[in-house]
């Protein structure tokens, strides 16, 4: 038996929506993207969306449109993928991290208060494997520090304080005390690379919460603006007969999401229900399975949460970096892919070299030694699951 990671589930509904883009004789940014981001607003619960190539470049994306640059602060938790913090170094912002609670795959929110000073514009709290923030405690603690906050824009004024930029790479589909994600921040950035729970191959979205005195028409437009180069007409506005000026209103970027794609996310969009169901099953007997082990499980589902599933975090009680990396080297030798999630931000060259020691966040340091995160994906037959937990105990009581 053999277990990949984390394949994508594509179905004849997806490759039926890429056929007929295909045919359609529009391939790049078009109809089926707007229709795209139609549903997902709807899916959200919010007025509007943006899709473009990456939860990445809609990160990056928001930061500019909030005009966060050189001078700012922005804070994230030191335990996450490069994305949630890279995003701050490309606007020219000082990238701050946040350790983890003890015990915890959330950051610190006492540790989150003590972080924000005059300087600091926004805060990326991450969603990790699927399960959301405490967003009320951000908010919170957001809202305690409203007389240190300096807008240096208008969409900042109107907020108020600091901004919450939610990186909602693994959530979408999750809930939080019965919202979705993607209306409980004030921005909200997701993921659809390959190996996420909705994939539209690669590619992301961003959605927000109104804002006083701010049109969402006027944010729609502006993404546009700064994810197509800067140009006053995206292609398809061009194509209309003797349309064909346009000017470049800024050196912008280049990160619009094609048809081709968004046609994957519409066929997924169909079928996620089900998707999402289906990952619930998978961990509800996870842990069902793992419940005798000396293991601690990431905890998905709540009276005041409900995670999208997307990865299934276990803890090897005790155990350090080489245990848990000769399990994944055995795991793998039995045909069963495994990964780790995180490796924190202050253990890579990159941020070392930004000055980040993993001394300073011993927390995120104790999560990751001996977490290992095991296959979690709609193709999983209850039979491969329980082949999985199988050899997983047999390797951890030897």
């Amino acid at each position: 038996m053999k277990i990949p990671f984390s394949p994508p589930d594509i179905s004849e509904v997806e490759i039926n929506e890429v056929i007929n883009t295909l045919r359609s004789g529009w391939i790049t940014t078009g109809p089926k993207t707007k229709l795209f981001e139609k549903k997902i607003a709807e899916y959200t619960n919010t007025s509007k969306a943006v899709c473009l190539n990456s939860a990445t470049a809609a990160m990056e994306m928001t930061l500019r449109l909030l005009g966060v640059g050189e001078g700012d602060e922005v804070i994230t938790s030191s335990y996450t993928y490069t994305a949630s913090a890279s995003v701050i170094h490309h606007v020219g912002a000082k990238i701050v991290l946040v350790d983890n609670a003890k015990d915890s795959f959330q950051m610190d929110y006492e540790k989150l208060g003590q972080a924000i000073t005059e300087k600091t514009k926004a805060i990326i709290p991450v969603d990790v494997a699927g399960v959301m923030c405490d967003y009320d405690k951000i908010f919170e603690v957001v809202n305690s520090k409203k007389a240190l906050f300096n807008p240096s824009n208008e969409i900042q004024k109107e907020i108020g304080r600091v901004v919450i930029l939610a990186d909602g790479a693994h959530s979408f589909g999750a809930t939080y005390k019965g919202r979705k994600s993607g209306e409980v921040a004030d921005f909200t950035c997701f993921s659809f690379h390959a190996v996420k729970n909705l994939t539209t191959g690669e590619g992301g979205a961003v959605t927000w919460k109104d804002i006083p005195n701010i049109d969402n028409e006027d944010i729609y437009n502006e993404f546009m603006h700064i994810s197509l180069h800067g140009q006053s007409k995206d292609a398809l506005s061009k194509t209309r007969l003797g349309d064909w000026e346009y000017d470049i209103l800024s050196p912008a970027y280049k990160c619009n999401m094609t048809d081709i794609m968004a046609s994957i996310g519409l066929g997924q969009l169909k079928r996620y229900p089900e998707i999402l169901k289906r990952r619930k099953e998978i961990i509800k007997l996870y842990d069902k399975l793992l419940s005798s082990s000396n293991v601690e499980v990431l905890k998905h589902y709540d009276k005041d949460f409900s995670s999208s599933g997307h990865l299934y975090f276990v803890r090897l009680l005790g155990k350090d970096e080489s245990y848990r990396n000769k399990v994944i080297k055995k795991m793998a030798e039995k045909n069963i892919a495994t990964n780790v999630h995180y490796k924190p931000l202050p253990m890579h060259t990159a941020y070392k070299k930004l000055g980040f020691d993993i001394k300073d966040y011993p927390n995120a340091f104790d999560m990751y030694r001996n977490e290992i995160t095991l296959p979690l994906h709609t193709l999983l037959t209850d039979e491969q699951v329980e082949y999985v937990i199988k050899e997983f105990n047999k390797l951890i009581k030897k």
